[in-house]
């Protein structure tokens, strides 16, 4: 029997669950110190992940940050018009398109087992696809008024069981 693959979201939150704010900006991540070391357990949780699943408007805000790709492993870049990735880039991705059942038994075939999912709509459509086994969020004591929700709507109620919750650097609650 194949090992299962495991699929988790590892995001930061406003309190009133936002992702980006309306002009799809993350300046309100900075309201709280930056983080150092693995203040976030960012790291630990990378140590688990074999590659990262996004969707090509988060792709294209990371590629923004300057520095090429930051992950330790590589990425699956969900697109259907973006097929060349941009310099620094080209060896850490590869460009997919499918629904999140044909991306995870892709990623299988590839020999992934542990998937980092990220980014508002790529999260969405896996959780409408039941997809997700774990939901890291980590909440900025901020409220934002609008922007790009996390959740969106969902057909079905998906449970989870809460394993953890930590204050970190005395301002962040994280959830898993």
């Amino acid at each position: 029997m194949e090992p299962e693959l495991t699929n988790i979201v590892y995001i930061a939150t406003s309190l009133d669950g936002y992702i980006a704010d309306r002009d799809g900006g993350l300046d309100w991540l900075s309201v709280v110190p930056n983080p150092t070391g693995d203040d976030l357990g960012f790291a630990r949780f990378m140590w688990r992940v074999d590659a990262v699943v996004m969707g090509r408007v988060t792709f294209q805000t990371v590629a923004g940050f300057g520095g090429g790709w930051p992950y330790p492993v590589p990425g699956i870049i969900l697109s259907t018009t973006m097929t060349t990735a941009p310099q620094g880039f080209a060896n850490h991705v590869q460009f997919a398109s499918g629904s999140p059942a044909e991306i995870v038994a892709a990623a299988r075939q590839q020999g992934y087992r542990t998937l980092y999912i990220d980014g508002g709509q790529t999260i969405q459509r896996f959780l409408q696809a039941d997809l997700i086994d774990e939901l890291i969020l980590t909440e900025i004591p901020v409220l934002l008024g609008g922007g790009d929700r996390l959740f969106g709507q969902l057909d079905h109620q998906i449970g989870f069981e809460l394993l953890e919750t930590q204050t970190l650097l005395d301002q962040m609650v994280q959830r898993h």
